[in-house]
């Protein structure tokens, strides 16, 4: 199934109805029955995805869940219409955006700035058919993390400590962080960390953990909620020039599939509740105690009341 749905992408990405054409801006919003929900593949994606999942089952909509590992691929995809609707962080995407609208070297429309981070994403997102819904109160960050040991043995707190000492550092990250301005290049124009490569095993992922546990890598990206660092002797560097912008999460839909009050309505149900130490705590229990994200998503839903 996920191979027929890789070609299903790959063909869609490449054929999919010009945005001239598209009309989505103008016409109404859509309220299909049945959304497909997109996943980036990562633990507190598929978390998310699966709420989001059960909010609308719960609403009356069916379902289902197609995991796609990287945005250049989900988000094509999304605008098209073969997925309906994706948990996203508002000033990466927003972001991202905009430098496939106004290229590479456009200047970042993401910040701290939460109201202004949404005006600018919406704004990007709109002539692309698709709506960014209101955000909650969970948040989470990039961040990056290497080895207790050598940080002890380097004295590195910071980002800006690892800059400075010179270190060659081989980075643990997905194979988007060597394009990315938060990744590979803003820890060289930022910080002044010699990034020596990037060893493309994900965000966060086990694999990318345990290479640098193993001394393979020295540096693995991953994120502020990620609750399994310690288990893995790993530590975060501090940020300390706010090289990250606080990414609150944000539904993203396609207008004219899902794009509708009653979407809109059952997604925003989670923003009530879901804070970034709950996020914290869901990613611990499927990355330490290896529950299905599934069952720790309808747990937490049904312990807050929402299923």
């Amino acid at each position: 199934m996920l191979v027929a749905a890789a070609a299903l992408l790959a063909s869609g990405c490449g054929s999919g109805p010009s945005l001239e054409n598209q009309g989505e801006v103008t016409a109404p919003p859509g309220d299909s029955k049945n959304l497909v929900v997109g996943s980036a593949g990562f633990t507190e994606s598929d978390l998310l995805a699966q709420m989001y999942a059960l909010l609308l089952d719960k609403a009356g909509y069916g379902t289902e869940i197609l995991s796609v590992a990287n945005r250049e691929l989900y988000e094509p995809a999304l605008e098209s219409g073969q997925i309906d609707v994706v948990p996203e962080y508002a000033a990466t995407f927003a972001d991202w955006l905009n430098a496939k609208v106004n290229g590479a070297d456009a200047k970042p429309v993401g910040s701290p700035d939460l109201d202004a981070t949404m005006k600018a994403l919406r704004k990007l997102a709109a002539p692309r058919g698709l709506t960014v819904l209101d955000p909650g109160k969970a948040v989470d960050q990039n961040a990056f993390a290497v080895a207790t040991s050598y940080a002890r043995r380097h004295h590195l707190k910071t980002l800006s400590d690892l800059g400075k000492s010179g270190l060659k550092v081989r980075l643990a990250a997905g194979d988007e962080c060597v394009q990315r301005p938060y990744c590979e290049p803003g820890l060289k124009k930022v910080y002044g960390i010699d990034v020596t490569g990037v060893d493309p095993k994900g965000v966060g992922t086990t694999q990318a953990k345990k290479a640098v546990q193993s001394g393979q890598d020295q540096m693995v990206l991953t994120t502020t909620t990620d609750a399994t660092l310690d288990e893995f002797g790993l530590v975060l560097l501090a940020d300390d020039k706010h090289l990250q912008n606080a990414d609150y999460i944000v539904p993203v839909v396609n207008r004219s599939r899902a794009g509708s009050e009653g979407v809109s309505r059952a997604l925003g149900r989670l923003n009530t509740v879901l804070t970034t130490d709950d996020l914290a705590d869901m990613n611990r229990q499927v990355d330490s105690w290896r529950r299905l994200p599934e069952d720790v998503a309808k747990t937490y839903l049904e312990d807050k009341g929402l299923l």
